[in-house]
C-alpha cells in the first residue's frame, strides 16, 4: 500500500446524514416509541442477517470463515461505562457500505416513511396513538436507527469478511457522523460488526443482564444464530437458536410465531394469517409464511419484490428470488426451506429452476386455497385483507391463467347494490331477469365512480354495476372476458342496450316523459353534430341517463376511456380517441334546446351564437364529469359568461 493510501485510511471524515435520516433520527431521539426495548430485537435481527449472508457467501468462498467457523451474536453490558455492546461475526461492512447502510435510507419509499412517522408523532402528541411509530421502524427497513431511542452515542466497528481493513462509524444522531479507519493494533475482530451503545440515563434498565435476557427470550428466541450473554469469561446462551419453520406446529406457541413474523417481516403488528407446512415426497420443503395485517410500504414499488426468503437445508440463500412466489403474492412474508437444491447454487441458476418452479406452483395453490377458506368462513375479516391486497391479487387474473378460476372466486368488488364488497358469484346470483352481461364502470376514484352519470339508467332499472377503481382492473378484464358465461361490459361504452329491462316503479313517470321529449330531438342531434364537428365522433340519444343532460362514451370497439387516460398518463399513447356525446331527451335543458331549434328561434345571429355556446358547454360539462380537463379553459369561461349574461338579461 502506498503512503498516500495509508494516510487516507487513517483520516477521520465527517459526513452528513441524508435529509430523511436526519428527520427520522430527530423523531426517534424525541422518544416517539413507547416500546423502546424493540431496539435490541432490531439489532439482533440485523446481526442474524449478516451471519446468514456470510454463510451463503462461504459456500463458494470457504476461506471467508477461516479461523472462526461458528456464527454467534454476543451481548455485553458495562454498567460502569454505561455501554451495551452487540457484536456478530457475520459478513461485516467496508467503508462504502457503512456510509450507504448507516448514513442513508437507500430504499424506495423513504419520503413516505418519514411522512408517516411524523404523522404518528402528531397523533401520539394528541393522545390518539398509544404505539406511536413502533410498527414502522422495521417496516421500512431502518431498524438500525432504533438504537438512538436508547443511546446518546452509537459507535459501529466493522470489518468485511475477506478484507484487511476495519472501519469505525460514530454518531450522536444529531445530523452527521464520522467514519475512520480502525486502529490495526487495537483491532480484536477478524470479521463482522460490533455496535457499542452509550446508553441514555433513561435507558439504564437495558444494562441489566436479566432485563436483556428477558428481551432476547421474548423477541429473538427464534433467531437461528446463537445469541449469548458475555459476562467475564463466561458465555450464557439466551435463545433456542433453532429454525422455527423446521419445528412441528405443536412445538411452537402463538407468541413464538408472532415474534418470528416480527423478525422476518420487520413489523410490529400481528399477522393477518400464517401458514406453517412441511411437504415430503418427490420434492421436500418446509415453509412458514405470513400475510401481514397492513400493507408493506413498498407493495406497489416498480420492481415488485416479494418478502419471502429462500433457504436450502437451513442455510439462507437469498431474499430476492423472483421465481419463489408469483409477483401477485408479493405481500407474503416468511421463509421457504428446501432439501432439493444444491447448497452452492448461484442466484443466476435459480432462475427457472425446475425444482423451484414446482415449489412455486404448490405454494401458490396452498396460499390461494387458504385465502378461499378465509373468504368463505370469515367474509368480514377477509374484506379487510382485500382492502389491503386486493389490487395486488387481481394482477394474477391476467398473469396466471392456471390459477384464474380460484382468483376470480377470491375477487371482491364494490357495487351499486352493496354497501360492502361483493363476489362475482353473488353478483351473478342477483342479476336481473334477462341480464346476460356483468356490467362495470372503472375510474381512478371509487367515490367519483359511484357518482358517474353513466350509472343513472342502470339505477333506474335496478341493474347492478360493479365499481372498479384499481388501475389493474383495466388489464385483467380483457384477459378474462367473461365469468360463468356472462361477458363483462363497461357501462361507459356504446352498445349497452337497456331497452329490455323494466323501469323501477319510482322512475316510471320519468320514463314515460321520453316519448313527449322525442319531437325535435333529431333536429337537436343534427345541430350538435354540426356545431361540434370533429370534437366528437358522434352525437346520440341516451338510454343510460336519467338525471344528467349529457355524458361521453367510448364507441363500441374503441378503447375504454379510463384505460386510455391511464395509458396517456404513462405516455403509452400520444393521442386520444374521439368520443360519442350522448344527450338525455328527458332532461329539461335538452328539451329547451330542442324546442328552440324546433321553433326556429335561432334565426338571428345572437340566438344562433347562444345555441352554439350551449353545444360546446354541454361537451365541456361531459368532459368534466369524466374527470378530464377542459381543453380550452379560456373559451369555456367566455361561453359560460355569455350564457349567464343572457340569462340575467345583461
Amino acid at each position: 500500500m502506498s503512503g498516500k493510501e495509508t494516510m487516507e485510511t487513517k483520516t477521520e471524515e465527517k459526513l452528513s446524514f441524508q435529509a430523511e435520516v436526519s428527520r427520522l433520527l430527530d423523531i426517534v431521539a424525541n422518544s416517539l416509541y413507547s416500546n423502546k426495548e424493540i431496539f435490541l430485537r432490531e439489532l439482533i435481527s440485523n446481526a442474524s442477517d449478516a451471519c446468514d449472508r456470510l454463510r451463503y457467501a462461504a459456500l463458494t468462498e470457504p476461506e471467508l470463515l477461516a479461523g472462526d467457523p461458528d456464527f454467534k451474536i454476543r451481548l455485553a453490558s458495562d454498567s460502569k461505562a454505561k455501554t451495551l455492546t452487540i457484536a456478530d461475526n457475520g459478513i461485516g461492512m467496508n467503508r462504502d457500505e457503512m456510509i450507504g447502510n448507516l448514513g442513508t435510507i437507500a430504499r424506495s419509499g423513504t419520503a413516505a416513511f418519514v411522512s408517516e412517522l411524523e404523522s404518528q408523532k402528531e397523533e401520539k402528541a394528541k393522545g390518539k396513538s398509544k404505539n406511536g411509530g413502533a410498527n414502522l421502524i422495521g417496516k421500512f427497513g431502518v431498524g438500525f436507527y432504533s438504537a438512538f431511542m436508547v443511546a446518546g452515542k452509537v459507535e459501529v466497528t466493522s470489518r468485511k469478511a475477506g478484507e484487511d481493513h476495519a472501519w469505525v462509524w460514530t454518531s450522536d444522531g444529531k445530523g452527521d457522523f464520522t467514519i475512520s479507519a480502525a486502529d490495526p493494533e487495537a483491532l480484536d475482530m477478524a470479521r463482522g460488526t460490533r455496535i457499542v451503545l452509550s446508553m441514555k440515563k433513561d435507558a439504564a434498565e437495558f444494562l441489566d443482564p436479566a432485563r436483556l435476557r428477558g428481551i432476547v427470550k421474548t423477541y429473538s428466541d427464534h433467531v437461528a444464530i446463537p445469541v449469548v450473554m458475555v459476562e467475564g469469561e463466561k458465555e450464557d446462551m439466551l435463545n433456542s437458536a433453532s429454525a422455527i419453520w423446521r419445528r412441528a406446529k405443536s412445538e411452537v406457541t402463538d407468541e413464538q410465531y408472532t415474534e418470528f413474523y416480527h423478525h422476518v417481516a420487520h413489523a410490529m403488528d400481528d399477522p393477518w394469517l400464517r401458514l406453517h407446512f412441511k411437504v415430503e415426497g418427490t420434492i421436500e420443503y418446509s415453509g412458514l409464511l405470513y400475510v401481514p395485517a397492513s400493507q408493506p410500504f413498498d407493495l406497489f414499488a416498480p420492481e415488485r419484490r416479494h418478502g419471502v426468503k429462500l433457504y436450502v437445508k437451513r442455510i439462507f440463500i437469498t431474499d430476492d428470488c423472483a421465481d419463489l412466489v408469483p409477483p401477485y403474492l408479493r405481500f407474503l412474508r416468511g421463509v421457504i426451506d428446501t432439501e432439493d437444491l444444491a447448497l452452492n447454487i448461484s442466484r443466476e441458476m435459480l432462475q427457472s429452476h425446475p425444482v423451484l418452479a414446482k415449489i412455486r406452483g404448490a405454494v401458490t395453490k396452498r396460499v390461494l386455497k387458504e385465502l378461499k377458506k378465509q373468504a368463505d368462513k370469515q367474509p368480514e375479516d377477509y374484506a379487510k385483507f382485500w382492502e389491503n391486497f386486493g389490487a395486488v391479487l387481481k394482477e394474477g387474473l391476467y398473469e396466471d391463467a392456471g390459477q384464474r378460476e380460484i382468483l376470480t372466486e377470491l375477487a371482491r368488488f364494490a357495487s351499486t347494490k352493496s354497501d360492502g364488497l361483493t363476489s362475482l358469484n353473488d353478483y351473478v346470483e342477483r342479476m336481473a331477469e334477462g341480464q346476460d352481461e356483468i356490467y362495470y364502470i372503472s375510474g381512478e376514484d371509487a367515490d367519483a365512480v359511484r357518482r358517474s352519470p353513466h350509472l343513472e339508467g342502470f339505477e333506474a332499472k335496478g341493474i347492478e354495476v360493479l365499481l372498479l377503481s384499481d388501475p389493474v382492473d383495466e388489464f385483467w378484464i380483457p384477459s378474462i372476458a367473461s365469468f360463468k358465461d356472462k361477458a363483462f361490459k363497461s357501462v361507459t361504452r356504446g352498445g349497452v342496450d337497456l331497452s329490455g329491462f323494466n323501469v323501477k316503479e319510482k322512475d316510471q313517470d320519468a320514463e314515460a316523459d321520453t316519448e313527449t321529449a322525442a319531437p325535435g330531438m333529431d333536429t337537436l342531434v343534427a345541430f350538435l353534430k354540426l356545431a361540434l364537428k370533429d370534437a366528437v365522433k358522434d352525437v346520440r340519444r341516451s338510454e343510460r341517463l336519467t338525471g344528467s343532460p349529457v355524458c361521453l362514451i367510448a364507441d363500441e370497439g374503441d378503447m375504454d376511456m379510463h384505460l386510455e387516460r391511464l395509458l396517456k398518463q404513462h405516455r403509452q399513447i400520444d393521442t386520444a380517441s374521439k368520443r360519442v356525446l350522448e344527450i338525455n331527451p328527458k332532461h329539461s335543458l335538452i328539451r329547451s334546446l330542442s324546442q328552440r331549434l324546433e321553433n326556429k328561434e335561432a334565426t338571428d345571429d345572437g340566438a344562433e351564437a347562444a345555441l352554439d355556446d350551449a353545444a360546446w358547454l354541454l361537451l365541456d360539462q361531459a368532459r368534466i364529469l369524466e374527470g378530464e380537463a377542459v381543453p380550452d379553459p379560456a373559451a369555456f369561461a367566455r361561453r359560460l359568461t355569455a350564457i349567464v349574461e343572457r340569462g340575467f338579461g345583461a
